[in-house]
């Protein structure tokens, strides 16, 4: 995840739940990077409301595994340097800092759940584009603008713009920001399911590769939903793939993390 602007040090946390597999992506110089520029734009800040959505069938670690992320993010603890599990909570002030980045006052975010709705029917169909997300927004939110729904998708689903470049996206629907989450266990393992699948093989840390993959897909939505939550925050537009704060620094690591190979 890039720092906010101007900062000449990137740094992307790359993890799972419970040992934290924490790798840390490190830009060494600006000129290296496209740096993201604010725009002026709405930030998600103060006390944020998440609405669960599982379409599709998941299982209880799934399922207790995100919920446990969500948690996590503003657990109160310290890191000591003899640990080899960083706290997500310390990952999630560099989210909080863009405040400042974006000249206001730095405040702490909470981030809670406080609703989850499960669609077992595949109500919108098994292979979905954004145009098919507003009945479960409705759904999610019950026409509560401020809520934030993230809908996660089981790995029978198919959905339009996962898997190729990114493994999970966010967006706005009349004026509503959502997440979308694949479960890419069946379909792109190697792509978003990395490091437990497609590389080093590590063993997923609740034992389950879909859940840990779809909690690192989440942490990207979310951190770009906080930064951009209207598409007027922090990106970066210039190039032909607009950048936002968790993709800036992709692929580049900073010492004691695990090098993902970049496609040739």
């Amino acid at each position: 995840m890039a720092p906010p602007p101007n900062w000449r040090t990137c740094s992307y946390f790359l993890f799972s739940l419970f040992s934290l597999l924490l790798s840390s992506q490190v830009c060494t110089s600006a000129g290296d990077t496209p740096e993201i520029v604010y725009h002026g734009g709405a930030l998600l800040t103060g006390n944020v409301k998440l609405a669960l959505v599982w379409y599709g069938r998941f299982g209880r670690v799934q399922k207790n595994t995100v919920r446990a992320f969500v948690k996590s993010l503003n657990y109160v603890g310290h890191y000591h340097y003899t640990s080899q599990q960083p706290l997500v909570s310390s990952w999630w002030k560099i989210v909080e800092s863009y405040q400042s980045a974006a000249k206001q006052p730095q405040r702490p975010i909470t981030v809670k759940v406080v609703r989850q709705v499960t669609d077992t029917s595949y109500s919108i169909g098994k292979v979905i584009t954004a145009d098919f997300l507003k009945p479960l927004i409705q759904k999610a939110t019950e026409g509560n603008s401020g809520i934030v729904p993230v809908i996660f998708t089981a790995r029978d689903v198919s959905v339009h713009g996962l898997c190729m470049g990114k493994c999970a996206d966010h967006g706005v629907i009349d004026q509503q920001p959502y997440i979308i989450v694949g479960n890419p266990q069946t379909e792109c393992p190697e792509e978003c399911a990395w490091p437990f699948a497609g590389g080093p093989n590590l063993i997923p840390p609740s034992g389950d590769i879909g859940a840990d993959a779809m909690v690192i897909g989440f942490a990207q939505g979310l951190v770009d939903t906080m930064t951009n939550p209207l598409e007027t925050g922090f990106f970066e537009d210039s190039l032909r793939k607009p950048l936002e704060a968790s993709s800036a620094c992709m692929g580049i690591f900073g010492s004691g993390a695990v090098p993902r190979e970049q496609p040739g």
